[in-house]
């Protein structure tokens, strides 16, 4: 069952779930509240090696991926980001989310960002039972024309869906989570036993 804008503003209210900042009412709409940009990311240097071979140890892909990715960088309203057709950008929500264990959230982009061929998650949209933290967005722009993205801006919508019981292993109790307690852009994190 899907949590209405009712439900969800019960469970914000109880501190079941948890958003920060605490939305404003006028974001809470059916059964979604919207998500704004951070105002941090990170980009790909795709001209520095030819691929990353997913099937090599950990610490080989570890050490490719630091040589294709920037450090953590910001923009803001004055010096906005701008994205490229055919281009994959991570950044950040600007809100920190907090989930119990037997809810889980679902990320979704927008309509009319959609519609200029802007993609806000590659294939990861599911927030798991017991996840805290800032959300990472996998950002595409599928278009053939340059973006430009300020901070804060409305990005993407979160619906939340009860599950029938709390769950054994929540996201924050497993020892093999990689982002647990995610703050600020996160790349990659493969390891070796993801490889069968």
């Amino acid at each position: 069952m899907r949590l209405c804008d009712q439900d969800i503003e019960q469970w914000l209210i109880n501190k079941k779930l948890i958003i920060q900042p605490y939305p404003k009412k006028e974001l809470i709409n059916g059964i979604t509240v919207d998500i704004h940009l951070g105002n941090t990311f990170r980009i790909f240097y795709d001209h520095t090696i030819s691929c990353i071979d997913l099937s090599s140890s950990q610490k080989k892909i570890s050490k490719n991926l630091n040589k294709l990715m920037s450090n953590e960088k910001s923009f803001s309203k004055k010096n906005p980001f701008f994205l490229k057709p055919k281009t994959l950008v991570l950044f950040s929500t600007l809100e920190s989310i907090t989930l119990p264990n037997n809810l889980v959230g679902w990320l979704d982009g927008r309509s009319s960002l959609a519609r200029l061929g802007l993609m806000i998650h590659v294939t990861s949209h599911r927030i798991d039972p017991g996840w805290n933290g800032n959300i990472v967005l996998e950002i595409f722009n599928a278009g053939n024309l340059t973006l430009v993205l300020t901070p804060k801006i409305k990005i993407a919508a979160l619906s939340f869906e009860l599950l029938s019981k709390s769950v054994d292993r929540p996201y924050s109790n497993r020892s093999e989570s990689k982002y647990k307690i995610q703050n600020g852009v996160v790349p990659s994190l493969i390891y070796k036993e993801e490889i069968l």
